[in-house]
């Protein structure tokens, strides 16, 4: 009798299951966006990374810019994740990033180059557990942004201990040395990539990460003010960069 060892799907085909259940939303709606702040203040005290407060939410000025898109990844119509995106350049440098790192940033804006800067990855504890794709569908959002603005540079502000996963899966290199963030105890560093460079050798390794025009269109298409609409992640062209689920 010959044993055959079954052997299961791979993790990439895994996450391509995964992002056929699981629902982007762009979020603008208040009860959205307290949803949102909520789970961010329940990840940022469970690590440890801001102070308990009474309000048990998490937010900050930058929520409320007009290049900033926030989203969240729902399992089952419930929420399960959370990313925020800025898209900085000469008509609005605004951003986290450019904020703390003006020096490394700035010059880049006045060159006329367009930045993606996603940050405030958040998950649930247990839905992440149970479902280890959820960060990648999350942080995959950053570039489909990149993809969409013809981006220049991608960015990830990260801590320390989670640079290598970003080096690994994109190729994100370290600029400067860690400082100081907003409303963060722990310091912050600063990742980043040519993406134009990056984007073929990305794709090529792994091409689970692509998104289609279409996609892309819902997400980004429309300014952050405008109606949102619900959609379900669509696989297909643009692999994400995002910051870590501490920044």
């Amino acid at each position: 009798m010959v044993a055959v060892a079954f052997n299961g799907p791979s993790f990439a085909e895994r996450l391509v299951d995964f992002l056929d259940v699981a629902e982007v939303r762009r979020l603008a709606h208040p009860d959205d966006l307290e949803a949102v702040f909520r789970l961010r203040y329940d990840a940022y005290v469970r690590e440890g990374a801001i102070p308990r407060d009474f309000s048990r939410r998490f937010t900050d000025a930058f929520d409320r810019q007009s290049n900033v898109w926030i989203f969240g990844v729902y399992l089952d119509g419930v929420l399960a994740s959370s990313i925020r995106v800025h898209v900085a350049s000469p008509e609005n440098s605004s951003a986290p990033a450019t904020a703390v790192f003006p020096d490394i940033l700035m010059p880049e804006i006045d060159k006329g180059r367009t930045i993606v800067d996603p940050t405030r990855f958040v998950a649930d504890e247990h839905l992440a557990r149970q479902n280890p794709e959820l960060p990648y569908a999350t942080v995959r959002l950053g570039l489909v942004a990149s993809e969409h603005f013809k981006a220049d540079i991608g960015l990830a502000t990260v801590r320390a201990e989670h640079r290598a996963f970003y080096k690994r899966l994109f190729g994100l290199e370290p600029l400067g040395q860690p400082r100081d963030y907003p409303n963060l105890a722990k310091p912050i560093c600063l990742m980043g990539i040519n993406y134009p460079e990056a984007r073929t050798r990305i794709l090529e390794r792994y091409p689970y990460l692509r998104s289609t025009a279409e996609e892309r269109e819902m997400l980004f298409g429309q300014a952050p003010s405008a109606p949102v609409t619900p959609i379900g992640a669509v696989v297909g062209n643009g692999p994400s960069i995002g910051a870590d689920a501490r920044a």
